[in-house]
């Protein structure tokens, strides 16, 4: 991971742009693609989970607002992060039944659009619900863009990294006001779940449970956090309090950088969004 040398580059045109949408606030990341450079990110958290309608004013007013979005870009990609998703392995997948997947473990309305993204890497398919507003302003502003799942960016890049591993790992990673479990056995996808929290007491219950649930050894687990979190934060602590081994992930990207971002292994899905 290099810092870029010119400071200029942040003046060019023709990037690509990701924007990561939740309803606890929003996510901008520019892409230089000649010259493989992030030229910036930005974050926008909100003090309250909201609204798909009130995110949507809120984007609007981010690309009013925000200099960095005040330009062309030659690709538009959006990443939904929300709890309204399941995984279905290809096998048992039926596109005339998306809405069935969902309802088993999901609140979704009728008049909700309800899409998936494939998972090739291990023959499963991520349905989901994206937010049609969101996606009709985005059309309207810039044509033709693409969009996934939050736990489609995640997994896939889990599991590259994991595809030769002989153990058990447990990524945690932590965003605003939510975490994702992803379970690895082999290099094999074994767990996914995603989980809202306020406290850490909510954190640790949760990433426990999962625990006991797959029938894990605390002794032997590798933890590996990735996202929002550091040594110093109370999720770390209370974490180490209960699994003997903890470290931080790395997003293994190629990008150079205007300016680093906190952690190699923060911003996890928003960059690894490009690929």
């Amino acid at each position: 991971m290099a810092t870029a040398n010119n400071s200029n580059i942040t003046n060019l045109t023709n990037q690509d742009l990701s924007i990561q949408i939740s309803l606890n606030g929003l996510s901008f990341c520019g892409l230089h693609t000649k010259t493989n450079t992030i030229t910036f990110i930005k974050h926008v958290v909100l003090e309250k989970k909201t609204t798909p309608i009130q995110i949507l004013d809120k984007l609007k007013h981010c690309f009013n607002t925000i200099n960095e979005l005040q330009r062309s870009f030659n690709q538009v990609n959006v990443v939904y992060v929300n709890e309204l998703a399941t995984l279905v392995p290809k096998a048992l997948f039926d596109e005339n039944h998306l809405a069935d997947y969902l309802k088993f473990n999901s609140k979704i309305l009728k008049s909700d659009f309800v899409t998936y993204d494939t998972l090739d890497i291990n023959n499963s398919v991520n349905v989901y619900v994206p937010y049609v507003n969101t996606n009709n302003y985005i059309y309207d502003k810039f044509g033709s863009f693409s969009y996934k799942h939050y736990a489609t960016v995640l997994i896939d890049n889990i599991l590259t990294a994991e595809a030769n591993s002989n153990q058990t790992k447990m990524y945690v990673h932590v965003g605003h006001a939510h975490f994702e479990i992803v379970v690895v056995t082999l290099g094999k996808l074994q767990f996914y779940n995603t989980f809202e929290f306020l406290t850490k007491e909510d954190f640790i219950y949760y990433l426990l449970f999962t625990v006991e649930q797959l029938a894990l050894n605390p002794e032997t687990l590798q933890l590996v956090f990735l996202g929002n979190i550091h040594q110093d934060d109370m999720l770390y602590n209370i974490a180490y309090k209960y699994i003997r081994h903890v470290s931080f992930g790395h997003r293994k990207d190629d990008y150079s950088y205007v300016e680093r971002p906190k952690t190699a292994y923060s911003d996890f899905v928003l960059i690894h969004s490009f690929s």
